[in-house]
């Protein structure tokens, strides 16, 4: 892939011994099925993957993209699924893939719950929290104090801002809010302003959130995308630098351009929360716009020199 870092390998470097076995295997197999191979990028070594809107949709399978993340893994490639979603467990999640078919487990996922719990600990060690999260995530969450809602005996020390959902009405809200003006800090796991299900866009917690900080007049700590910290810990884990990976994501913002502006590649799907509408509003440019995650492994295949 051109620009952000990445440059296009040729077929004949791979072959000649630079990568994997796999990988020199994907390039024969390529060549052999006649699809004008432009080989895969000598520097990239790992894919980052958002999950909702990328892979699934309301938890089903998008077409193609099983055969996609197979593919992309038997080419020696890392994959670590790096999620905003607040609703389930790393566990939780994994099992849903893999009985989908996709070939992941719960080591191969990062969410922004699992981010918040090691900035928490690093950050506010041993801080009650008052968590604003619909869906049960304790598991991820480790190590982090959630004090409940009808505990009145003192002010938490953080507001904890997750996904939203039933449980973000008036009463949690101006609950959260009182919290904040009595000096707790707010940390939020991500910004998303709305999300895609199968009935069309959710209103999502980021909505919440800039009404928080605003009538509380503090700033949100953000523990998940976009944070440049959520991605350096994405790269940590599979062992790989920046200009290395490739992030596919369908929000333009929080996945794509913070990527890039943490120094990874961005490839932006057109699935999912994606309206061509906020890709021209964007603060910036994706280094590349597929219509599916069933496209990416021939965009690593064929990314040709321009």
């Amino acid at each position: 892939m051109r620009g952000h870092g990445v440059e296009p390998t040729r077929c004949g470097a791979a072959e000649g011994g630079a990568g994997t076995h796999r990988q020199r295997q994907w390039c024969r197999a390529a060549k052999a099925a006649g699809r004008g191979y432009r080989p895969a990028m000598e520097s990239v070594r790992a894919v980052l993957v958002d999950i909702d809107g990328v892979l699934t949709v309301s938890w089903r399978p998008l077409p193609g993209a099983v055969e996609a993340l197979r593919e992309i893994r038997e080419a020696g490639l890392g994959v670590l699924l790096v999620t905003n979603t607040t609703s389930r467990t790393r566990a939780s999640i994994a099992g849903t893939l893999a009985g989908a078919g996709f070939p992941v487990s719960a080591e191969d996922i990062l969410t922004a719950p699992a981010a918040t719990a090691a900035y928490l600990a690093e950050h506010c060690p041993g801080a009650r929290c008052a968590l604003l999260n619909s869906g049960d995530i304790a598991e991820d969450l480790d190590g982090v104090t959630v004090v409940e809602p009808g505990d009145t005996g003192s002010v938490p020390d953080v507001v904890l801002v997750g996904g939203a959902g039933p449980e973000f009405g008036y009463a949690a809200l101006d609950r959260a809010f009182g919290h904040l003006q009595r000096g707790a800090r707010l940390v939020a796991m991500h910004r998303n302003l709305y999300w895609r299900t199968a009935e069309g866009l959710r209103l999502d917690s980021g909505a919440f959130l800039a009404g928080l900080e605003r009538a509380a007049r503090v700033e949100a700590e953000v523990t998940g995308k976009p944070a440049r910290a959520f991605f350096a810990s994405a790269l940590a884990r599979l062992g790989v630098g920046a200009d290395e990976a490739v992030m596919v994501g369908d929000d333009v913002e929080s996945d794509v351009l913070a990527a890039q502006r943490a120094g990874l590649t961005g490839v932006l799907v057109r699935t999912g929360k994606f309206q061509e509408e906020t890709l021209r509003a964007a603060d910036g440019t994706p280094g590349h716009v597929i219509g599916s995650f069933a496209d990416l492994p021939a965009l690593l295949r064929d990314s040709a020199q321009q």
